[in-house]
């Protein structure tokens, strides 16, 4: 709970007059566009996530970067177009999460993009899988200035760990973490925040507990349970997790499946949040992978100019009226409260 404190902390340290400012006018212009039915919006995203690569080493089976079966152009983000994305949004946005799909560290440059974001008070996460958390890159990430990452663990055996995480290594992930740990205390740093993050699904949830102990071990700061998302679920899934509680679906009376959670037509993300794919593009939120959503591209137009466009309004107006008819939407079960 100290470090969860101290994490705290340190994203509100973040916050100056304009980004404080810059999200009390979002804040209002989300709630009066709910009243209303009528999308406004005032003001710069709150938080981005900028894709730093569409590759990954490991093969997950819900994961088009795993499966490789992106229809859109895979990639890197390259430094200078981070820096100008960066540069535009920074006075209001106080948060980055470098990640959309692929495997952050595959980026040859991704650490020296975290420390450009840093050095403009951003408050900066990533996910990864810890396989590229060598002495060398361990190190190098907390002199980055990183605030938080996220280390996906999900099985606390290999033979469990590999169910998911297919082509991985569960060796990998505990030396990853353990180098992490290791240079926090040696550099007397309080960052990054460590996350386990441990995606629940059938063949791992008899190891949650499991996972806890060994965070506690290895000197972790937190340990999170997430809902896994899979394609195909109304007949069933091998994956959908037999505790109701880590499950987005429930099972009807029919044998069928559906998501538990009822789709209202509003969604705080698209006031307080976009992606930003490596090429470019301007996506609505995380659960558009293939980039079919286009609200804009950054080669082209600024970023404000995408984000108050008539275009990025009308999909905000589609929202509003029937959420239920937008595809990325139907397999969603955030972004119906704030500070989801």
């Amino acid at each position: 709970m100290t470090a969860q404190i101290t994490d705290g902390l340190n994203y509100f340290s973040k916050l100056t007059p304009k980004r404080i400012w810059n999200g009390f006018k979002v804040l209002t212009s989300y709630y009066f566009s709910r009243l209303t039915g009528k999308p406004q919006l005032s003001g710069y995203p709150m938080s981005i996530s900028l894709e730093p690569t569409t590759t990954c080493n490991l093969g997950c089976p819900e994961c088009p970067s795993g499966l490789r079966q992106f229809t859109r152009p895979t990639g890197n983000l390259s430094v200078d177009f981070q820096k100008e994305v960066i540069d535009q949004i920074a006075d209001y946005t106080s948060y980055i999460i470098f990640y959309f799909q692929g495997e952050p560290y595959v980026n040859p440059k991704f650490l020296d993009m975290v420390k450009h974001a840093h050095g403009k008070n951003m408050y900066t996460a990533t996910s990864t899988n810890a396989h590229f958390l060598n002495e060398k890159s361990a190190r190098r990430t907390v002199e980055s200035g990183l605030d938080r990452l996220i280390i996906s663990i999900d099985g606390t055996t290999q033979e469990v760990y590999e169910q998911y995480r297919q082509k991985g290594k569960l060796s990998k992930v505990i030396e990853g973490t353990k180098n992490i740990v290791h240079w926090k205390k040696e550099l007397n740093s309080k960052t990054p925040h460590i996350i386990f993050q441990f995606l629940v699904v059938k063949p791992n949830e008899h190891q949650m507990d499991d996972v806890i102990q060994l965070a506690d071990e290895l000197g972790v700061d937190e340990v999170k349970f997430k809902t896994a998302q899979v394609y195909e679920y109304k007949h069933g899934n091998p994956l959908i997790p037999t505790k109701e509680k880590y499950s987005r679906y429930k099972r009807m009376a029919d044998g069928t499946y559906r998501i538990k959670n009822k789709l209202l037509n509003h969604c705080w993300r698209m006031w307080s949040s976009c992606v930003i794919t490596w090429d470019g593009l301007v996506v609505p939120c995380c659960f558009d992978k293939d980039a079919t959503h286009q609200l804009g591209d950054m080669k082209e137009l600024s970023f404000n100019e995408i984000w108050q466009s008539d275009g990025y309004n009308h999909f905000r107006k589609a929202l509003l009226t029937s959420r239920s008819e937008i595809d990325i939407c139907t397999n969603c079960t955030e972004g119906t409260k704030v500070w989801t």
